[in-house]
């Protein structure tokens, strides 16, 4: 896909992603992706030589492969949503063998998910494209439901999978978030112990984020501070669904603020509002992939190489994205992939 072919797709919003030009955090502040990701930001780090090699592994797989940028399809809502909701759409995905192929074919750097799903694969495709194991889910069989992160499998066994990095979720806001704060920060430790790099959803949870009709669980705000736990607990990668507003600590009358954090650090522009996310992962030291999030239908592919955009121009890494490709056919799906690693491949779109 050219830069023309993006240019239509995005329509309307052409103009307004593709030519501003940030005023709120300097792109020279940012550590951005590259070729050289690995030697400049980790080879200083506390990483041991197995996590820099399985990192290396990461970013040199794929359509992306040696540009610093990621494209990982994650395929867990087997789980996360019921395995028939999920793949009611296109039955071959209940044979996790199907997802993998996916991942290959789609050119994706990586394929994240079950325990399940990777163990029933891992002969055959462990050594063909980076394995990241998802280590926690949420299960939906409980009655009434609930919303609660747990472990369904060891970080040992992961490794004895193939996986290149294990992959956990924690809900911030949530009851439960301490607990899980406490588990995948030894869960992530143990994974560096074993070579293993590790990438968190930062997702936020709680039923008080909502005030007068608003939803602030994907405020720049919070979400930029759910970023900034995940990297203090040495996530490599931070997973984040992308900002739609900011303005949730006021709104709500939570937590800290300064009211910088609403004028000089960011702006009503989604791309100031994503990198505001950045800023908060030590500034790109540990990469933002953006969550590609759930089938639109038409609008997909729209909607996907618009979230590239703001994710690449505001200084993230790459996106994770599941539902769009796999609640569609096989070769649409495998489309939809590289139309968003065509963003991170034109070097017509850069820093804004």
């Amino acid at each position: 896909m050219t830069y023309d072919n993006i240019v239509s797709i995005l329509g309307a919003d052409a103009e307004q992603l593709l030519q501003y030009q940030s005023h709120t955090i300097a792109k020279e502040q940012l550590h951005v992706p590259g070729p050289d990701f690995v030697d400049r930001i980790f080879v200083p780090s506390n990483r041991n030589p197995q996590v820099l090699r399985s990192l290396q592994h990461l970013f040199g797989h794929g359509r992306l492969a040696g540009t610093g940028y990621v494209s990982i399809l994650p395929v867990d809502q087997g789980i996360e949503h019921t395995a028939g909701a999920s793949f009611a759409s296109n039955p071959i995905y209940f044979d996790p063998e199907n997802i993998i192929k996916l991942a290959i074919e789609g050119g994706c750097n990586a394929v994240a998910s079950t325990f399940g799903n990777l163990a029933i694969t891992a002969r055959k495709y462990a050594h063909k494209i980076p394995f990241i194991v998802k280590l926690n889910h949420n299960e939906l069989l409980t009655y009434p439901t609930k919303y609660n992160q747990i472990m369904f499998g060891s970080v040992d066994d992961a490794w004895n999978l193939g996986a290149t990095a294990v992959g956990a979720t924690i809900y911030f806001g949530s009851e439960e978030s301490s607990r899980q704060i406490v588990e995948v920060a030894e869960a992530f430790e143990r994974a560096h112990e074993l070579g293993m790099a590790t990438i968190l959803w930062c997702y936020t949870r709680n039923n008080a984020f909502k005030k007068d009709g608003v939803d602030y669980h994907t405020a720049a705000d919070i979400t930029g501070q759910a970023n900034h736990i995940g990297v203090t607990i040495q996530a490599d990668i931070i997973k984040q669904k992308l900002p739609t507003n900011n303005g949730g600590f006021t709104a709500i009358n939570f937590s800290k603020s300064d009211k910088r954090m609403y004028s000089q650090l960011s702006s009503d522009n989604p791309i100031d509002l994503c990198r505001y996310q950045v800023a908060n992962c030590y500034m790109g030291r540990a990469g933002l992939i953006n969550s590609g999030g759930e089938s639109q239908g038409d609008s997909d592919l729209e909607q996907s190489v618009r979230t590239a955009v703001i994710n690449k121009r505001a200084g993230g890494m790459g996106l994770i994205l599941g539902r769009r490709a796999f609640q569609r056919d096989f070769d649409k799906g495998v489309e939809l992939l590289n139309a968003v690693q065509d963003v991170y491949l034109a070097p017509e779109i850069t820093l804004a």
